[in-house]
């Protein structure tokens, strides 16, 4: 053999560790309930566009901005020695109906839909949380959401309201209203957010997501609607065949409310926020309202609300144990 021939290498070449300068973690490990706690801040962010281009704070500023601006004329208007135009429980209802619809159909994907066509939702359930902390801290944090949106402007209100009273007792009044009108904000936020997240949870499509949401809410209350129309002008029809021909027809507010006009109101959650709301306080509101007065049959527009929230929350968590099991 050759002197200059090399010698066969025998064994592989040996590993060599580099030092990058990375440490253990020795710090505390929060666990469970602080990435719960994380999870539902970084869904509350997301529901604004937070940490995202400018894009995706479009719709929610626009709809946040919407939904101030009767506040913020009312508060003129007091200043300039008019009449209060907007009040606590109520509140501008079919602006309210069509903007908050608009936040929660483009909003609500964004919270879940992402996710789930991500297919990141493994990485989720790897750590030490449990399969319903996922949806539960969706849902608390879009609760949140959409509770700012609702809430808010009624503090506008009531603050604008207040500076223009005169008086404790008619400070105290406001105040009698105002958290009633809190009270029912915060039932349109824990329905609205269990609805729009159950319906966009069924499709990683944002798209097919939010016309999902959307078509729902509207469907809903353009059928509650044309129902209330149709009782309405049965019940005139037959109102005036019993009072015989006169000039001018029966006004509406005399027309006595007929079962089928109370059941019109149970096709669509906005109609079912009206009906509690009439049902609790004990009055209606006049023309503002998209359903007549229920009357004692109030109970049965809490009932199906309480059915509808509990269906939707039980979707919601039931469409993540099925993810689970499938990641």
């Amino acid at each position: 053999m050759p002197a200059d021939t090399p010698t066969a290498t025998t064994g592989a070449a040996a590993g060599v560790i580099h030092d990058l300068g990375y440490r253990r973690y020795d710090g505390p490990r929060l666990g469970r309930a602080q990435m719960v706690r994380a999870l539902v801040w970084h869904s509350f962010r997301s529901a604004f566009g937070f940490g995202r281009g400018a894009k995706a704070k479009i719709v929610p500023v626009i709809a946040f901005v919407a939904l101030l601006l009767p506040a913020v004329v009312n508060a003129a208007s007091l200043a300039n020695g008019n009449g209060q135009l907007v009040f606590y429980d109520t509140y501008q209802p079919l602006l309210r109906d069509l903007v908050m619809t608009i936040f929660v159909a483009v909003q609500a994907p964004e919270l879940v839909s992402r996710d789930l066509r991500s297919r990141v939702l493994p990485l989720y359930f790897a750590r030490p949380i449990k399969t319903s902390d996922y949806p539960l801290a969706k849902y608390l944090a879009f609760t949140a959401a959409c509770a700012v949106m609702i809430e808010v402007p009624l503090l506008v209100l009531y603050l604008g309201t207040i500076v223009n009273a005169h008086g404790g007792a008619a400070v105290w009044a406001q105040t009698r209203e105002f958290i009633p009108g809190l009270l029912v904000g915060l039932m349109w936020a824990v329905v609205l957010a269990a609805i729009s997240l159950f319906l966009a949870s069924l499709t990683g499509r944002r798209s097919f997501a939010t016309g999902a949401v959307a078509i729902f809410f509207l469907a809903t209350y353009s059928i509650s609607q044309i129902l209330l129309q149709v009782e309405n002008h049965a019940a005139q029809n037959q109102a005036s065949a019993a009072k015989g021909p006169g000039p001018g027809g029966v006004p509406l507010a005399l027309v006595p409310v007929n079962t089928g006009e109370k059941v019109s109101g149970l096709f669509s959650p906005f109609t079912l926020f009206d009906g509690v709301r009439m049902w609790l306080s004990g009055h209606g509101t006049g023309q503002s309202d998209n359903v007549r007065y229920p009357g004692s049959f109030g109970a049965v527009y809490a009932l199906v609300l309480v059915v509808l929230l509990a269906a939707c929350l039980t979707g919601l968590f039931a469409r993540y144990r099925k993810a689970a099991r499938l990641s």
